[in-house]
């Protein structure tokens, strides 16, 4: 008799270690790095989407957004990178900063560090100047920067990002130089420009959106005009050759189990047809462009050789 209760007991365990191994992704919160401050457009990107991505992972998921602002978003990429790859800590991801922190500094990731999971957002740059400065069309603008050389200070989220490419390719294109000032984040910069600490500031059109009434928005870096802003004129429109802009989005660290990437890939494909995702990211004035797996990766790689291009030419060490 003791026997059988011996082989019921080890039955028993064996079924309950099955049923742990076979529980379904996810089981417990999923932490999302944010490597910026609360407040700026990679943020409100992962908050926003957070919501959708739990809905079309279904089992109860729970996104928990962790930020981790520091050295223009390396702190925080490289902590998602050197994760355990479980699934449990994806981070956000931004192009071409991210790319970029890998050629003009050291870095403990590459190209392939990451599972990539999808871009979300395409946020063009925006030339915004503080009401105090005088400077209330991009004519005065390159005009005062000519005439007295660095002494205009631009604010931006951090150096060898998406801003600091936009600021490259104006000097490059005015033969004109500004002094920059970096901050941790979007959103420490547009305070600072809002506060005149700073003459102007490169952002994007998701960070101001809400702002056009304190600041001086110069114009927009797209080729056509932006539906969140259809008065604001293009660069091109006035006759400078600027197209730029930020890509946003999520990646996992290297070796995600194949059923894990798999379910995380069907969610973020979802979004694109979500009008209530489509709306909330109107909402906020990020232009939402989806791109999963693979193309994202390829993009990635499109986007490296852009920035490592940007090194050669114009270092900005």
């Amino acid at each position: 008799m003791l026997n059988i209760f011996k082989k019921t007991a080890i039955a028993s365990a064996m079924c309950l270690a099955a049923g742990a191994a076979l529980a379904e992704y996810p089981e417990k919160p999923i932490e999302v790095i944010v490597g910026y401050s609360a407040g700026g457009g990679t943020d409100v990107m992962a908050r926003t989407a957070a919501p959708f991505i739990e809905k079309y992972l279904g089992e109860g998921a729970s996104l928990v957004v962790k930020n981790m602002p520091g050295a223009s978003g390396q702190i925080g990429v490289t902590e998602a990178a050197n994760a355990e790859p479980d699934g449990y800590t994806l981070g956000t991801f931004n192009l071409p900063g991210m790319m970029a922190r890998t050629i003009d500094r050291e870095a403990d990731y590459d190209r392939e560090s990451f599972t990539y999971l999808a871009n979300v957002v395409n946020d063009p740059n925006v030339i915004v100047t503080s009401k105090g400065s005088g400077l209330d069309t991009l004519d005065k603008l390159i005009a005062e920067a000519k005439e007295n050389p660095l002494a205009v200070t631009v604010g931006m989220s951090s150096l060898g990002g998406d801003d600091h490419f936009a600021l490259i390719k104006l000097q490059n294109a005015t033969e004109t130089e500004f002094t920059i000032v970096p901050f941790k984040g979007s959103a420490p910069a547009r305070t600072a420009l809002l506060g005149g600490h700073v003459a102007m500031g490169i952002l994007n059109i998701s960070e101001v959106a809400e702002f056009q009434d304190q600041l001086n928005v110069l114009g927009v870096a797209t080729t056509e005009r932006s539906e969140f802003a259809p008065d604001l004129p293009t660069f091109q429109e006035q006759g400078l050759d600027l197209v730029n802009g930020s890509m946003r989005g999520f990646i996992a660290p290297a070796g995600l189990p194949e059923d894990v990437q798999a379910k995380l890939l069907n969610a973020f494909t979802q979004l694109s047809d979500d009008q209530e995702f489509l709306d909330a990211m109107a909402a906020t004035a990020n232009p939402v462009e989806v791109v999963t797996g693979e193309d994202f990766k390829q993009l990635t790689s499109d986007l490296y050789d852009l920035a490592n291009s940007v090194w050669e030419t114009t270092p900005w060490n």
